[in-house]
């Protein structure tokens, strides 16, 4: 561990965290990122977005070390354009799941994240992508459901996303990891699956241990890793139940908070 900055791996979310709501990554935050691994710390993104909706920011980042996608489905090697690691979810658990949750609240428009290095989101009627990223829509559900997949998303048409992932979670938790990325991300993993799993994998890859790791994050689906990570930091514009158990709160995503931090570890 470098002596010159006190961790050894620095662990960030991308949306709402790294990226600013432009999905660009400031100059500030580059430089204080550059200047952190210059210190000895190793940065690992880690987000729910698949590889094929990760792989142009890290492109344009010059990012060529590890990074953890699809909720930790995905272990990918930047630099190598490789997938090390790959977990699907169990399509007839994840059906099982999803007749629980639809007997509980009704009918649920529903994408599915193709596995893969170039797996498509595919999106069924009615379900609205959040923000412009691409996918493909099918006309038929049942499409959803052919190729292997690393998730499932569920939205609801009245319920907000913390009430459909708490019902979801009460009703299927025991087939299926829930979690709720962000307003209108609500997902079904497979089980015991986390930001967490798929972190801690990575850091095996590179020699860091959870207690040399601070995590920066802004959402609840970013609890996993705060809870596995030494320091866990969330983003002034974070989720209300991340902000509770962070161990600070920085600035926004907007406001370099990253950098904020790292600047002050640096110095």
């Amino acid at each position: 561990m470098s002596a010159a900055f006190p961790y050894r791996l620095i662990a960030t979310d991308l949306d709402g965290t790294l990226l600013r709501d432009d999905h660009s990554v400031s100059p500030r935050t580059r430089d204080a990122l550059a200047a952190a691994t210059a210190a000895g710390a190793a940065h690992i993104v880690v987000t729910g977005r698949a590889v094929p909706w990760t792989r142009p920011i890290l492109d344009d980042l010059g990012y060529t070390g590890l990074a953890v996608c699809g909720q930790g489905a995905q272990v990918y090697d930047a630099g190598a354009h490789r997938l090390l690691t790959s977990v699907t979810l169990d399509r007839q658990l994840a059906a099982v799941a999803l007749a629980k949750i639809e007997a509980e609240v009704g009918p649920l428009h529903l994408a599915a994240s193709s596995d893969g290095l170039d797996g498509e989101v595919l999106v069924g009627p009615g379900y609205e992508v959040v923000g412009a990223l691409p996918a493909t829509p099918v006309t038929d559900a049942s499409d959803l459901w052919t190729a292997p997949l690393n998730k499932l998303y569920i939205q609801h048409p009245s319920l907000t996303s913390d009430e459909l992932a708490e019902a979801a979670t009460r009703t299927a938790g025991g087939f299926v990891t829930v979690t709720m990325a962000g307003e209108g991300i609500v997902e079904l993993l497979p089980l015991g699956l986390s930001k967490a799993t798929g972190l801690s994998l990575a850091a095996r890859r590179i020699g860091a241990k959870a207690p040399e790791t601070i995590a920066f994050g802004d959402m609840p689906n970013d609890l996993p890793m705060f809870a596995w990570a030494g320091h866990g930091v969330a983003m002034a514009n974070a989720h209300q139940e991340l902000r509770t158990v962070a161990d600070e709160v920085t600035a926004s995503n907007e406001e370099d908070g990253i950098a904020v931090v790292v600047e002050r570890l640096l110095a």
